[in-house]
C-alpha cells in the first residue's frame, strides 16, 4: 500500500497539515499537496502513483465536485473521498453519483482520516489486482491461451492462423463448452480488426421481440419508447467483428434481414428511410448439426452457405484427451492466480478420474471442477476428494467396454460386474455388507470379488 500515493487537496493550510500529521501515524509517508483543485488535477496527471484523493468539496478556481468530475475523464481515475463543514444529504447523493469513494464531514479527527486512507487504499489493491486479471484476461484471446496438444485442436488452431487475417465469414461448430467463443476471439485479434471491437452476442439469449431492435438499432420515434436514437449491433461492430453465437436459434425473419447485411453491407435502423454501410466481419457459431437445420426447413439454405465459406468444427474434450493434462495445468495456473494459491500438482487417483470422466461438459465443465478442486485444496496438491462427487461415482463406475474390440461374452461379464461392484462401493462409502445388499448378493461373496478384481 505504501507504494501509492496520497493527495489532499484543500486551500488551507493547517488541514493539510493535519492529514499528513495524521497519515504519518499509521506509516504513510507518501502525501502529497495542492490548493486547488486545478493543481491537483495536474499532479494527479504527472504522477500516476497518486491513487487516492482527500478533496475538500469548497475552494476556488476548481471546487472538489469539479475535480472529481474531471478525474472522471481519466482513464485510471483515483480513489476519491470528499470533505466538507457544509455537506448535506443532497451533496452526500451528488457526490455518490460522480463516483465518489467516501464523503467526510468536518471538523475532522486523525482516527476518522486514517480508517477511510485504508479503506481507500485496500479499495486501490483490488482495483489493480482486477486491472490485472483482466489485463490477463484480454491477452488470452490470442493462440498462446488455446491449449492444443492433440491432433485435431493443432489442426483448428493451423486452420484459424490461416483465415484470421481477412474478411471471410466463418462457421464454428461444436459443442456446448467447447470454446467456440475462445476460437472467435482469437480469429478476431489475430487480424487487423483487433484495434476495432469484438462484439458477441447469443442468439438464443435475445427475446425474439427485441432482435430486430438489437441488431439493427431504431431511430427516436420509431415506436412507443423510442425516446433516443440507438446503435444495433452491427453499428457496434463496425469495422470489428459481430460473433453470432447459437445462431441456428435465430428466426426466419431475422435470417432474411442477415442474409441482406451481408450480400448488401448495409443496414438500416428501425423507422429509418436511410441505410447506414457497415464494415463487419461475421463469426458465426452452433452446436447444432446446420446440415440438418438446413434439410428440415429451420434454417435458409442460402444464409447457411453465405455463413459457412469457412467451416471450423472444434472437437469435443473426450475426442481429444491428450489436452486434458495441458488443461489441468492451464486452469491451476489461471486459477491459482485469480484467488492466491500455490497448487502444483494432481495426485494420481485424482488425474485418472479426470482422465477417465467422459466431460459431457467439455472445457467449460473442465474449467468448472478445476476451480473447485483449487479452492477446496489445504496444500499444494488436487486430491480425490476436492473433485466433485458424480464426477468420481461415474468415473469409478465406468470402466469403458469398447465393444468394437474382440471381447467374448465372458469378458464382457467381468467387465460390467468390475464396473456395477465398484459404483455400489463408492455409493456406500466403502461398506461391503450394504454394497452386497445393493447389488443382492452375499457380503461373502462381495469380498471374494474385491479380492477377484484387485478393488
Amino acid at each position: 500500500m505504501n507504494e501509492k500515493k496520497i493527495l489532499v487537496v484543500d486551500d488551507e493550510e493547517n488541514i493539510r497539515i493535519l492529514f499528513k500529521r495524521s497519515l504519518k501515524m499509521i506509516g504513510i509517508f507518501e502525501v502529497e499537496e495542492a490548493s486547488t483543485g486545478s493543481e491537483a488535477f495536474h499532479k494527479i496527471k504527472e504522477d500516476p502513483l497518486i491513487r487516492v484523493v482527500f478533496s475538500d468539496l469548497r475552494m476556488p478556481e476548481m471546487d472538489g465536485m469539479t475535480l472529481l468530475e474531471e478525474l472522471n475523464k481519466l482513464e485510471n481515475p483515483p480513489t476519491v473521498i470528499l470533505f466538507t463543514a457544509y455537506g448535506d444529504e443532497s451533496t452526500l447523493i451528488e457526490a455518490a453519483k460522480k463516483n465518489a469513494y467516501d464523503f467526510l464531514s468536518k471538523p475532522l479527527s486523525p482516527e476518522e482520516i486514517q480508517k477511510a486512507a485504508v479503506r481507500a487504499l485496500e479499495r486501490e489493491e483490488l482495483l489493480e489486482k482486477n486491472r490485472l486479471l483482466q489485463k490477463e484476461i484480454g491477452r488470452g484471446f490470442d493462440f498462446s491461451s488455446i491449449v492444443a496438444k492433440s491432433k485435431k485442436m493443432k489442426e483448428v488452431l493451423e486452420a484459424v492462423k490461416k483465415i484470421a487475417p481477412y474478411k471471410t465469414t466463418v462457421l464454428i461448430e461444436g459443442e456446448s463448452g467447447t470454446g467456440k467463443e475462445l476460437i472467435a476471439r482469437a480469429i478476431h485479434e489475430n487480424s487487423q480488426r483487433r484495434k476495432h471491437k469484438f462484439v458477441p452476442v447469443n442468439c438464443g439469449a435475445i427475446p425474439e421481440t427485441l432482435l430486430e431492435s438489437e441488431f439493427f438499432g431504431y431511430i427516436r420515434g420509431a415506436f412507443t419508447g423510442a425516446d433516443n436514437d440507438k446503435k444495433g449491433l452491427f453499428e457496434e461492430a463496425d469495422r470489428g467483428t459481430l460473433f453470432l453465437d447459437e445462431v441456428a436459434e435465430l428466426p426466419q425473419q431475422l435470417q432474411v434481414k442477415l442474409l441482406r447485411v451481408l450480400q448488401e453491407g448495409e443496414i438500416r435502423r428501425i423507422g429509418d428511410v436511410k441505410p447506414i454501410k457497415v464494415d463487419v466481419r461475421i463469426i458465426a457459431a452452433t452446436n447444432r448439426d446446420m446440415e440438418k437445420e438446413v434439410k428440415e426447413g429451420r434454417f435458409r439454405e442460402d444464409l447457411y452457405y453465405r455463413l459457412n465459406v469457412v467451416n471450423i468444427k472444434i472437437p469435443p474434450l473426450r475426442g481429444r484427451k491428450e489436452d486434458i493434462p495441458a488443461l489441468i495445468s492451464f486452469f491451476i495456473d489461471k486459477f491459482n492466480r485469480a484467488y492466491d494459491k500455490a497448487i502444483r500438482k494432481v495426485d494420481a487417483n485424482a488425474m485418472k478420474i479426470l482422465l477417465d470422466y467422459p466431460w459431457k461438459g467439455n472445457v467449460r465443465e473442465l474449467e468448472n471442477v478445476m476451480e473447485r478442486a483449487v479452492l477446496l485444496s489445504r496444500d499444494d496438491t488436487i486430491r480425490e476428494e476436492y473433485l466433485p462427487e458424480y464426477l468420481r461415482t461415474e468415473t469409478a463406475a465406468s470402466d469403458d467396454i469398447n465393444l468394437n474390440e474382440e471381447l467374448n461374452v465372458k469378458e464382457i461379464c467381468r467387465k460390467i460386474e468390475k464396473k456395477m461392484i465398484k459404483k455400489a462401493l463408492i455409493k456406500t462409502g466403502g461398506n461391503k455388507t450394504h454394497a452386497a445388499q445393493l447389488l443382492g448378493i452375499s457380503t461373502r461373496a462381495l469380498i471374494y470379488k474385491v479380492k477377484e478384481y484387485n478393488l
